[in-house]
């Protein structure tokens, strides 16, 4: 079956979820949901999945694009947290996504600030961490280990960094996403791709064991979903579908800055928080050449909002700890945009800092199974749990789980796992990266956000030169239609805020929405 998503798909399978019962019925589309979409899908089983709005539309579009191996929750005393972020990390490294996830290095700058003794400790975390990826069976190849770089390496690498007191850095590797959100667009592809429906703008308003009643919020009309069992993955908004579950949600706050205010920036960068032994403020260069850096970790309180709002006090935060290590200070008018995520934590007491990020089921009386905690790296992990259980609650006739061997739409085979890396690791190329391995004539970047579909995406401009012209961030007219055609895209927001990232800048959002409005109509 196909894997292309677009709005006639979506009105046929609308229509015809409508005489079903399914087996499986899974209510939010983020990285979890999709991903037990696919789990169930390529179990064989019958899946439609729904999303209020759209794919990515909640959590997992708002992070901070990291793929990492658990040191932090190695940090708390949570090992099997930690050791299972590392073994969810190889899989999408090796085996079903090497074209979205790659390893990047970051340093930690050793300022005045940084304590011998502090520097100490974060080395021996780092360690740690290399012990998890062996124990992970990740080949150093794709994860180098960490070292110790001197004062002009580290300017080498982050020019932006003061050199006053400079001591060196500490330099570490982890996996990164070149873009979040385009990680939940091929698990929807891949599992449409094993017949599950995947039905954007399709709200539930009411939910049960047996099914959903829900309305297309395109055109309010309302009907019933049956189906045998039902999966509630909507994270931090799963108290309104099942008032039971007490979630404390925490805003992470990310600046977003254009390419000349970070300038020279070859590796990310962990910025230690005044009076926190292992929080950072995480410096995060990206492919367009924009410069993420965040987070907070605040509780939010009241009603979840859809999008959530960025505190002006998190702004000033941020820069604080930023401007710390900076030769050149950033001012507030600098920040070209915000953004703000919501952790779908449990309640429980204390900071939702140091609430544990391990995932909880739970099942309501009349058999829905709720899914929530966790964190986007371990979203393969959790969604095979929620499969797990629907599967033994509805005495379901399904195989075990497959997913951690298959690859997502646009994976090419072997793309990590073999041919080693280019280029010595102290080079700071990419180690495993799909652009090391270019095919000809294409561009790295197409590469890096496509995978195999990259020549298909070239054809449009090939058949429409006018479609190669680069928007903002670089995004051409192709990618658009593409996003139209293939990837679910229904309107100007799909397109400029999920299926790419220009609308992170307010600005460059507003120049490319004469572009997102022809590749609608195209």
């Amino acid at each position: 079956m196909s894997s292309s998503l677009n709005a006639a798909r979506r009105t046929r399978e609308l229509a015809e979820v409508r005489d079903l019962v399914v087996d499986v019925l899974v209510v939010g589309l983020g990285a979890t949901g999709a991903g037990a979409a696919l789990d169930a899908a390529s179990r064989g089983l019958s899946v439609a999945a729904i999303d209020a709005h759209d794919l990515a539309f909640g959590t997992s579009r708002w992070s901070s694009k990291m793929i990492h191996g658990g040191l932090r929750y190695l940090a708390k005393g949570q090992v099997g947290v930690a050791y299972e972020s590392a073994v969810e990390r190889d899989v999408l490294l090796r085996h079903t996504a090497p074209h979205l996830v790659r390893a990047r290095p970051y340093i930690l700058p050793l300022v005045p600030s940084v304590s011998r003794g502090q520097a100490a400790v974060v080395m021996a975390g780092y360690r740690l961490g290399d012990g998890l990826r062996t124990a992970a069976r990740t080949p150093r190849r794709l994860l180098p280990g960490p070292s110790r770089i001197s004062a002009g390496q580290a300017l080498a690498l982050a020019a932006p960094l003061s050199p006053y007191g400079l001591r060196g850095a500490l330099l570490s590797w982890d996996g990164r996403l070149v873009d979040d959100a385009r990680l939940v667009v091929a698990l929807a592809r891949t599992a449409a791709s094993r017949g599950a429906g995947i039905l954007t703008r399709c709200r539930a308003l009411e939910l049960a064991g047996d099914g959903a009643r829900v309305r297309d919020e395109l055109t309010g009309d309302t009907f019933t979903i049956r189906a045998r069992t039902v999966i509630n993955a909507t994270g931090a908004w799963a108290a309104q579908l099942n008032p039971e579950i007490r979630m404390r949600p925490s805003r992470g706050t990310h600046l977003v800055f254009r390419p000349e205010t970070l300038p020279g920036l070859a590796a990310g960068m962990h910025v230690p928080i005044p009076g926190e032994g292992n929080r950072f403020v995480l410096v995060l260069p990206q492919p367009d050449g924009r410069v993420y850096v965040g987070l907070t970790d605040e509780p939010v309180d009241g009603p979840v909002p859809d999008v959530p709002q960025v505190p002006e006090e998190h702004v000033t935060f941020l820069l604080e700890v930023l401007n710390s290590v900076l030769e050149a200070p950033i001012g507030r008018a600098q920040v070209a945009g915000t953004y703000a995520g919501l952790r779908p934590l449990l309640a429980a007491g204390g900071r939702t800092a140091d609430l544990s990020r391990k995932h909880a089921l739970l099942t309501s009386p009349s058999g829905v199974v709720t899914i929530v905690g966790g964190k986007l790296t371990t979203y393969r992990r959790m969604a095979e749990d929620a499969v797990d259980r629907v599967v033994s609650l509805g005495r379901l006739d399904a195989g075990p789980c497959r997913t951690a061997r298959l690859p997502l739409v646009g994976a090419r085979t072997g793309a990590a796992s073999g041919g080693g890396a280019p280029g010595a690791p102290g080079a700071l190329s990419a180690p495993g990266a799909l652009s090391a391995r270019s095919v000809p004539d294409v561009p790295d970047r197409l590469l890096e956000r496509y995978g195999s579909e990259a020549e298909a995406v070239l054809a449009l401009m090939a058949q429409d030169p006018g479609l190669a012209e680069p928007g903002p961030t670089g995004i051409t007219g192709a990618e658009l239609v593409w996003a139209v055609r293939h990837e679910g895209a229904l309107d100007v927001a799909d397109l400029l805020d999920r299926r790419t990232r220009i609308g992170l800048v307010p600005e460059d959002r507003e120049a490319a929405l004469p572009s997102a409005r022809a590749a609608l109509a195209y």
